[in-house]
């Protein structure tokens, strides 16, 4: 370890803002010592790193320094950016999946081909980050089939019983513009296709015959439905509803609003004259678009699952939801998906709490026997 090195470990407590450290970091990265900007968030994880709670000045400092080699385009800075979450924490998988996002956004393919390769010992990539970084280049569009290295790894037979193994290497057609964070140096910025429904509403109570529905919800259809934003329950102050419903006779479009307000949903409580439903068809790509941007991005106090794991979360939501198993193939769900009509719906009501994070979602089988609903709120 560098004496410049073993002061800035020293003393990191003790700063009352760290934007020296950062300078510091950049200065050596500009004159082309890549390697001390690993080495110095190696030297920081292995003193506070595996603290309980981080100190805010390590976990600012150590952001920066990821961000510096990730964004950086080079084999060298992908090497040294490799070597950093290789050795500050090891089967750390939150860590893997957040810089497969940064590398897959700031490096070429062809460079990013080192991270499955391998390389020295000491900067070997770990399975959980490479399987993360296939998925989060599919996401942008990459086409594996044209790496040989990284296509290789991707279609070995030793990985196929991780999760994202599921999931196929390239887009569907629903999965066609997929919302994706840009990252800066400094932070980052993503789109929201999801939010508070402020529209007129519909007018209820103007259909006299509504079918008999039967609740047919179970405890795993409701997992795999609240996939995409579990992560808003799990570490914000989010929440979710689930159901699924069989229907005595078809539901025609129009009833549909006096149907769902008819099921006794918690979201959906006290809404009539004074608290209308806004309720719109919507098309499946919206659809998946809510629930990858709900998972990768997260919701009011947390970073959700990064790409990867919320292609898979997003996909996991629509297999059930659809009425598809979450053990069938993807493109048996897509099929799935596409037959099913789509809406979008939200209320002025007590459950929602209509600040950003708002999702209402229900999907109609074929035949409009079938209904299932998600609905998920979170605030800051």
């Amino acid at each position: 370890m560098s004496d410049r090195i073993q002061q800035i470990v020293t003393r990191l407590p003790d700063l009352k803002k760290v934007t020296e450290v950062w300078n510091t970091a950049e200065r050596r990265l500009a004159q082309g010592d890549v390697a001390f900007v690993a080495d110095l968030g190696i030297a920081l994880a292995n003193r506070y790193g595996s603290s309980a709670p981080q100190i805010w000045q390590y976990r600012s400092v150590f952001d920066r320094l990821l961000r510096l080699l990730t964004m950086a385009p080079g084999p060298e800075h992908v090497e040294q950016a490799v070597r950093l979450v290789s050795a500050a924490s090891p089967g750390n998988r939150k860590l893997a999946r957040y810089a497969a996002s940064l590398l897959a956004e700031g490096q070429t393919p062809d460079d990013l081909t080192f991270v499955f390769a391998g390389g020295s010992s000491r900067a070997a990539a770990s399975e959980e980050l490479r399987a993360c970084l296939v998925h989060e280049m599919v996401l942008r569009s990459v086409t594996i089939a044209e790496l040989p290295a990284i296509e290789a790894w991707a279609t070995s037979p030793h990985w196929r019983h991780h999760p994202l193994a599921w999931l196929p290497l390239e887009l569907s057609v629903i999965e066609e513009t997929p919302p994706l964070p840009n990252y800066s140096l400094g932070g980052g910025s993503y789109s929201m296709p999801y939010g508070p429904q402020d529209g007129p509403g519909v007018t209820l109570g103007s259909v006299t015959h509504l079918p008999q529905v039967t609740d047919t919800t179970t405890e795993e259809f409701s997992e795999a439905a609240a996939a995409a934003v579990a992560n808003w329950a799990e570490e914000s102050n989010g929440r979710s509803e689930t159901g699924t419903y069989d229907l005595a006779e078809p539901v025609a479009p129009k009833g549909l609003p006096d149907l769902l307000v008819m099921l006794g949903l918690k979201c959906l409580d006290g809404v009539g004259p004074r608290e209308r439903l806004a309720l719109s068809s919507c098309q499946t790509e919206h659809a998946w678009r809510m629930l990858f941007a709900a998972a990768s991005t997260g919701g009011a106090y947390n970073n959700g699952e990064y790409g990867a794991y919320g292609r898979l979360a997003a996909w996991r939501s629509v297999a059930a939801l659809s009425g598809a198993s979450t053990a069938a193939p993807v493109a048996e769900v897509e099929r799935n998906a596409q037959a099913c009509d789509w809406y979008s719906f939200g209320a002025a009501t007590k459950w929602f709490e209509r600040v950003a994070w708002d999702i209402g979602l229900v999907s109609v089988a074929p035949g409009a026997r079938r209904m299932t609903v998600l609905a998920a709120t979170d605030t800051d």
